[in-house]
């Protein structure tokens, strides 16, 4: 039985986080995971999905030297930490964009856009950055 200082936490919701914009040139990308990290410190079931321009917010080697901001690319690295391994990447974004799964910093998993309907289908909360 619960103290009656404690709170029930509630059940346990599944979160999507959904990573559209480049990593630099907007806030989208830097907000996205500040809030995926405070969804998980709630023990929240978190994942993330990267699609259009939001591949690159994964890809090895990025430097920010040029644009005068803190590369926050190594981050995604310390995500498992958190205990937020769901990451998903559109295929057809890689496509697009020259990319492989080889290009990425992080093990994600890869899979179509209908694939990741059906996945968003099956959450509790979409956000989309």
């Amino acid at each position: 039985m619960a103290e009656p200082w404690e709170e029930d936490e509630g059940p346990v919701k599944k979160f999507m986080f959904v990573n559209r914009k480049a990593p630099y040139g907007t806030i989208y990308a830097l907000e996205s995971l500040e809030v995926v990290l405070i969804s998980a410190a709630f023990d929240q079931d978190v994942s993330l999905v990267f699609v259009d321009d939001g591949v690159y917010q994964l890809k090895k080697g990025q430097t920010t030297d040029g644009i005068g901001m803190k590369n926050f690319s190594p981050t995604y690295r310390a995500l498992e930490g958190y205990d937020i391994e769901k990451l998903y990447v559109s295929k057809e974004s890689l496509e697009e964009r020259g990319l492989s799964e080889d290009d990425l910093l992080v093990d994600v998993q890869v899979m179509s856009k209908s694939e990741i309907a059906d996945l968003m289908d099956d959450q509790d909360v979409v956000l989309s950055f």
